[in-house]
């Protein structure tokens, strides 16, 4: 744009963007938190950054309500609005799951997991009760898919190098499981290679249990549809992902699953004014259906989201100043997964033909694709050389649960001691006459 021709304002209840594909690796402490995270104001010093969340959006008045993290909600008046809200997890009314389940889908949470998974070690290594023990090193996975393959494979990874520096906990002692109501994992990358990573990880001594379901996991105590049930203090849940559901409250047009309609332009139907991409939209896929598929639609996943975001920014330009809006159209370039260090499997789209790798080689092909993929060259940097170093230093295992609640040793140092009780009054004492005559 030209300078001074708009002003350019981003609403996000987080100050930064997260990489998610490289979660699964921040969780096992192979990249560092902080460097799957992009802070907006640094990446967009020419936007106009809110932290908050938009309530409301009324269409006719052209107004959007802004609830800011502190303080009274306003109005923020728009000409154009882009939706971009991406997804958040996809549950199921489980008993159990809310209080039990831990997600995968921001940078809090594999901090989370990371933490919670070491801290069952330290619980397993020091307690003598059986019980404990077991539903310590007991960990569950919902969900078969790129998340839950990645996430468990490299949590499995991380638990077995931590298991070295425990006495009396070994990886024979610990039980993965990896839960599916699907008839395989890893469908993105196709069969055969989705049947590679699930013995890969049978092989590792992870329980794979295809076309099942969790029934209830209160307190911990996990029942499986199959009939196995298993005592667990992990439990975690990948097990796909939805549109967010603030949509339904912006009156947009919206598909049956819940996602912005758009047309192949980006723009949301029925509209000129607002466009949609990402996770959140739901977006025809024009390479499909040239194809002959007729509901062919774009997968929610970064391949498409990145390149999506470049058409959508061109065609905001060309709606202000009346020109023509240019489709969006991609042909899928194959993905990739890492099932741990120096494991994974890659399927690589070469027009009609696809290569399929697996093992370390698929493994470098996911780190060099996402590792160019990281937004900005500073995250890049920082990214590549955690990697370097983890070729030559031992991977940490220490868990940080402290930082879940930062300010509990400091209360409990600092809050009033409790008042004394009032001491009771005591008889008083007899004479010594009378001690003498009581003798």
């Amino acid at each position: 744009m030209r300078y001074g021709e708009a002003t350019v304002t981003v609403v996000d209840p987080r100050s930064y963007m997260t990489y998610q594909p490289f979660l699964p690796e921040a969780a096992a402490g192979s990249i560092s938190p902080r460097h799957v995270v992009v802070p907006l104001r640094r990446v967009l010093p020419k936007a106009e950054v809110l932290t908050g969340r938009v309530t409301t959006i009324d269409q006719d008045r052209k107004v959007a309500t802004i609830a800011p993290l502190v303080g009274e909600a306003y109005e923020l008046p728009f000409d154009y609005l882009v939706i971009a809200m991406g997804a958040v997890s996809r549950t199921f009314p489980i008993p159990g799951l809310a209080e039990q389940g831990i997600g995968m889908k921001g940078i809090e949470e594999a901090i989370g997991l990371r933490n919670h998974v070491l801290e069952q070690l330290d619980k397993a290594d020091s307690t003598t009760d059986e019980e404990v023990r077991r539903k310590a090193l007991t960990f569950v996975f919902v969900g078969g898919g790129f998340a839950g393959a990645e996430t468990i494979g490299e949590v499995e990874d991380m638990a077995r190098d931590a298991a070295k520096y425990y006495k009396s906990v070994k990886r024979e002692d610990m039980r993965f499981l990896l839960v599916d109501v699907a008839d395989k994992i890893l469908p993105e990358v196709g069969p055969k290679l989705g049947a590679y990573g699930k013995e890969h990880l049978e092989g590792r001594g992870v329980e794979v249990y295809l076309k099942t379901g969790m029934d209830s996991c209160v307190d911990g105590h996990v029942v499986l549809n199959n009939g196995l049930e298993v005592d667990s203090n992990t439990i975690v849940w990948t097990a796909g992902v939805k549109p967010n559901p603030a949509l339904a409250r912006f009156g947009l047009p919206l598909g049956p699953r819940g996602h912005v309609d758009t047309q192949t332009t980006l723009q949301v139907q029925g509209t000129d004014y607002i466009w949609a991409a990402g996770d959140n939209a739901q977006v025809p896929d024009v390479v499909g259906r040239k194809a002959g598929n007729e509901n062919a639609w774009c997968p929610p996943n970064a391949q498409h989201a990145l390149r999506q975001a470049k058409v959508l920014g061109d065609n905001v330009i060309s709606g202000m100043r009346g020109f023509p809006q240019k489709e969006y159209s991609h042909a899928n370039k194959g993905a990739v997964a890492g099932l741990g260090l120096h494991k994974g499997v890659a399927m690589i789209v070469m027009g009609k033909m696809k290569i399929k790798l697996k093992g370390r080689l698929a493994w470098y092909m996911h780190r060099a694709y996402h590792g160019m993929a990281m937004p900005t060259f500073n995250r890049k940097i920082r990214v590549f050389a955690d990697w370097t170093l983890g070729m030559f230093l031992k991977r940490e295992v220490v868990s940080l649960g402290a930082m879940e609640t930062p300010r509990e040793e400091f209360y409990e140092a600092a809050k009033p001691a409790p008042k004394p009780a009032a001491a009771k009054a005591e008889p008083a004492a007899a004479p010594v006459e009378e001690k003498a005559k009581a003798s």
